[in-house]
């Protein structure tokens, strides 16, 4: 029998579906950007930029009763480490000698020089600072009929009551220290026996930055010629404004620059615009806003990816949580691979490194959310290629921590002294944050360096520079 012909469907009902299936993505988007503002109030330090400060409920400590507890200190097996003196390290050498034996009270000893004992101990001396008097003799000269004074050396003239070796301390525990001029003056006095007044340990502060500049400046001029970077910045309070400290890490050297803003003309000040090197840093704008005018090569921080994927992970929205989920699974395999780069071979290790960052941008280009999922994934189009720069350039890390770590000691600077009253503050804070980083980079004792600088400041002469050869 000849079938019946379906009846065609009326177009009325293909317009009526076509505006449905419309309505329905423009709902569910906007239950995405719904979920995402309600989610807003969720962001923590772990899953976000956020300092970990701004977290008002702290997450739970995870339980101590789970498996065996670990008592504390020393654990069974392992190395012992201590510290090897030799006779000639000591500045004072004291003998003890028995005069009689301790068993039998005779006085019938014979000395043993081989099983002889050292013990070592630190001991402040009775004077830690000593109080030296300069006495500049006078002179009648008999052919020229004139009274002539011996002058002094240059160190006492230039350096006042305090001497370059106390100066460079003064500027070492005020900086290193976090103290106040206050807490200062008390360990002074009744620590080390120096009397001196709030305004001397000011004036003292001072000719500390003075000796530091002519070192600081080469480092901070040199930053434009460096082959790579990594950048970062934090607030800065002044007398209640708002300024900002940045921070350059260089493979051998830091250098900190308190600016009044947070914009990409901080860059162009520091680093110009013909600066070649391959920069480390946030996805921040004013860095996108750089990156566009110099001919600079980028690896965004791989630390804050994480963060921002493990944020959409957590969302209720199960499209935006499972594109979070996805990507953030595809950067922790990445992250093992690292970790293992010691037992691969450079091939089988570029190869495997190649395969997951095109994996994930392949993966973090499409997705059928909206809101800051879609937003994500409009960054991977136009600058994901720059999160895997470290793949091709593996002198550059793959995050920002080295900066990050390098501005801890501002963020507790700034907790705690509230910042700085001035330009001359400011300025001492840039040098000696800078030479203090760049002393531990290069493995030298920050208080020496520091002492030797104001004694050549004092002396008049050029001191010894931080920057590399």
């Amino acid at each position: 029998m000849p079938t019946t012909p379906p009846d065609p469907i009326c177009p009325n009902c293909v317009s009526l579906r076509a505006e449905m299936a419309e309505m329905k993505q423009q709902m569910q988007q906007q239950i995405d950007a719904l979920q995402e503002r309600m989610a807003r109030s969720e962001k923590t330090s772990s899953n976000s930029s956020k300092p970990p400060s701004s977290d008002i409920v702290k997450p739970p400590k995870p339980s101590l009763k789970r498996g065996k507890k670990r008592r504390q200190g020393g654990q069974p097996g392992h190395v012992k480490h201590e510290r090897v003196f030799h006779l000639d390290d000591a500045d004072r050498i004291e003998s003890h000698r028995l005069d009689c034996c301790p068993d039998c009270a005779h006085s019938t000893l014979v000395e043993q020089p081989d099983q002889k004992r050292t013990h070592y101990q630190y001991e402040l001396a009775e004077k830690p600072i000593v109080l030296h008097a300069h006495q500049s003799h006078a002179y009648w000269c008999t052919s020229c009929d004139g009274l002539h004074v011996a002058p002094l050396p240059m160190t006492v003239k230039r350096g006042g009551l305090v001497g370059p070796r106390l100066t460079g301390l003064i500027g070492y525990l005020k900086g290193s220290g976090h103290l106040s001029y206050t807490t200062l003056q008390s360990f002074l006095d009744e620590g080390l026996g120096a009397d001196l007044s709030t305004g001397m340990l000011v004036k003292a502060v001072n000719k500390v930055s003075q000796a530091l500049h002519p070192i600081y400046q080469p480092l901070l001029a040199s930053l434009p010629y460096q082959d790579r970077l990594h950048i970062d910045e934090t607030s800065h309070k002044d007398r209640g404004q708002l300024l900002w400290t940045w921070v350059f890490a260089a493979p051998r050297f830091t250098v900190f620059h308190i600016a009044d803003s947070r914009s990409s003309q901080v860059l162009d000040d520091v680093l110009g615009s013909e600066c070649a090197a391959v920069l480390g840093h946030d996805y921040f704008s004013s860095y996108r806003a750089y990156m566009k005018r110099a001919p600079v090569t980028v690896q965004f921080c791989l630390a804050h990816l994480i963060r921002e994927l493990r944020f959409l992970s957590e969302s209720i929205s199960k499209v935006i949580a499972n594109y979070g989920q996805r990507l953030l699974d595809e950067l922790k395999a990445l992250f093992r691979l690292i970790h293992r780069r010691d037992s691969l071979c450079p091939e089988t290790f570029q190869r495997r490194l190649q395969k997951i960052s095109a994996r994930f941008l392949r993966k973090a280009r499409r997705t059928q959310a909206g809101g800051v999922a879609a937003t994500l994934a409009k960054r991977f189009r136009t600058h994901g290629r720059e999160y895997f720069t470290f793949i091709t350039r593996p002198d550059i890390e793959p995050t920002n921590n080295i900066a990050e770590r390098a501005l801890r000691f501002c963020v507790i600077d700034r907790r705690i002294t509230q910042g700085t009253r001035g330009r001359k503050g400011q300025r001492w804070c840039e040098r000696f944050w800078t030479i203090q980083a760049t002393c531990r980079q290069q493995g030298q004792r920050i208080c020496q360096f520091i002492q030797q600088a104001v004694h050549d400041y004092f002396q008049g002469n050029q001191p010894n520079g931080l920057l590399p050869a």
